[in-house]
């Protein structure tokens, strides 16, 4: 079995090769997180702005403002933590150093304890619930801190029936997967 940083190119390359299934395979991802009644019970919702590769993300924000929830963003932090904050809107966001899209900092807003917690990834284990992600371990030391309910979108291309990567000890499982 590879390591992990030895996994992750040709798995960020499959989901290069399968993008527009990605793409497809979201609103019915969407949909299925939708009829949860971990979704309808949430007021606070935590996210990314997804990346091409990844389940869309911005059918998920709109979905939720329209039924009256406020959405977290993520934003990366100082020794690879994070911080959740309220989505200002696309004109309002930053561009991290990663290339993501950010809110702005500001102690005041942080809400680290969100409702749901929508958690990305490149990978997942279907038997057992771990990720992988495109590395650095910013959502495993969150998800160790945070006792609420976690749910992953899981398309077709990052489903594994177990994993193809190592699991540490520090990973962390999703509790719910949603996958078609």
């Amino acid at each position: 079995m590879p390591d992990k940083n030895a996994f992750r190119p040709g798995q960020i390359a499959r989901l290069k090769a399968a993008a527009a299934q990605t793409q497809a395979e979201s609103a019915a991802l969407l949909s299925k997180l939708m009829a949860t009644p971990l979704w309808q019970q949430a007021q606070t919702i935590a996210t990314t702005v997804s990346s091409p590769l990844e389940v869309a993300t911005a059918p998920l924000m709109a979905a939720a403002q329209k039924a009256g929830k406020q959405i977290l963003l993520a934003r990366v932090m100082p020794k690879r933590q994070m911080a959740f904050l309220p989505d200002p809107g696309p004109a309002g966001r930053i561009t991290s150093k990663f290339g993501l899209a950010e809110p702005p900092y500001d102690a005041t807003l942080v809400n680290q304890n969100p409702d749901l917690m929508i958690v990305p990834g490149i990978g997942f284990s279907l038997k057992d619930h771990y990720r992988i992600g495109f590395g650095g371990g910013y959502y495993d030391r969150f998800l160790a801190q945070y006792a609420g309910p976690t749910v992953a979108l899981v398309p077709s291309v990052m489903a594994f029936e177990t994993p193809q990567w190592p699991v540490e000890s520090f990973d962390i499982p999703i509790q719910t997967l949603i996958q078609l």
